[in-house]
């Protein structure tokens, strides 16, 4: 796919990583990290140690998905500069465009992605 077929899906992917980005910031309350917001948000004289190192547990987590997110969102963009956006990074064919509509981010067509789950999972 060339850069000008490329282009609705980065603007679509620069769109998602405006809100992402959007959505860190407001979880983290503004500038601040998330680990001074954790401290500042838990904490509370009522809540067990179990309670804390749960919610503690859990915006870590979160922060790791959004981490994660942002960079298949860059990886994507990435894709588009490099000229090889759409195609499988696993088999090379061309990844469907509905599944690119639905997923711009996709590094893989559905049978090479499925292939790659049954590996992670089983």
């Amino acid at each position: 796919m060339d850069t000008q077929q490329a282009l609705p899906y980065q603007q679509q992917l620069l769109a998602m990583r405006a809100a992402l980005l959007a959505q860190i910031a407001e979880q983290r309350g503004g500038v601040i990290s998330r680990a001074e917001a954790a401290a500042s948000h838990f904490g509370s004289p009522e809540d067990t140690p179990a309670q804390l190192v749960t919610d503690k547990d859990l915006a870590f987590a979160i922060d790791e998905h959004e981490t994660a997110e942002l960079g298949t969102i860059d990886a994507a963009l990435a894709r588009i500069e490099a000229g090889v956006y759409g195609e499988c990074v696993s088999c090379g064919v061309d990844i469907p465009t509905a599944r690119l509509h639905a997923a711009p981010q996709a590094l893989r067509c559905i049978s090479c992605q499925e292939a790659a789950e049954s590996r992670h999972h089983g």
